[in-house]
């Protein structure tokens, strides 16, 4: 075989290995985009349905030892972004968001003292995600000057969201949830072929505190 024998060859080859792949990616973009028009729909109209029912919340606590009152969720909203790609107009994220409040009652203060210091940036980093107003307050040894305490105070009032974003090319859909089951972010990762209304009924029941199989 002469040089350019072998070069058709290998042109040949690299050329069937393009089309096979960019075949995977349109099937996948494809059926990710399917799975879109089905958590779409879905999550406004449990928007809709959860705003006036106002559902009870989960138990929340910043340290895991002092309690929130007994909550609720109240204003939800549902909402879905778009992106191009490979010159195609596709989902990128779906969402559904809520405020968190006392279930009886306006929001209240509370306050949580961390001696632990390795907690203190985990309690913050929930109070920022959350949406939480609060105050912190160091508390240091008078001599040496290091760090032995730390106070936050807030209000309890939070927000919590599932934020699903679509990844086209491994045809899987990437849910990220806030605040729901507690405080503290879960990711989730799950095939666009998985994705029906049985699946989503399972994160409306999360999202209610609700006994669910969505994990």
């Amino acid at each position: 075989m002469g040089l350019l024998d072998q070069l058709k060859s290998q042109a040949t080859e690299i050329k069937s290995q393009r089309i096979g792949i960019e075949r995977d990616l349109l099937a996948n973009t494809a059926q990710t985009e399917a799975a879109c028009s089905i958590a779409i729909p879905y999550l406004r109209e449990l928007a809709k349905h959860l705003t006036v029912l106002e559902p009870n919340g989960p138990r929340y606590s910043l340290d895991g030892k002092t309690p929130w009152p007994a909550m609720k969720l109240i204003k939800f909203n549902a909402d879905s972004r778009k992106k191009v790609l490979r010159d195609k107009e596709v989902v990128d994220t779906v969402s559904i968001g809520w405020t968190i409040i006392p279930k009886m009652g306006v929001p209240v203060g509370g306050a949580v003292t961390l001696t632990f210091l390795p907690q203190v940036d985990q309690v913050q980093q929930i109070l920022n995600h959350a949406h939480i107003e609060y105050n912190r307050q160091e508390q240091r040894h008078p001599e040496r000057k290091n760090l032995q305490s730390v106070r936050f105070e807030y209000t309890t009032q939070a927000k919590g969201n599932i934020t699903v974003t679509a990844d086209h090319d491994a045809a899987q859909l990437v849910f990220r949830l806030a605040n729901v089951n507690g405080f503290g972010l879960v990711t989730h990762v799950i095939d666009a072929a998985r994705i029906n209304s049985d699946l989503l009924d399972e994160l409306a029941k999360l999202i209610m505190a609700q006994e669910s199989a969505f994990a």
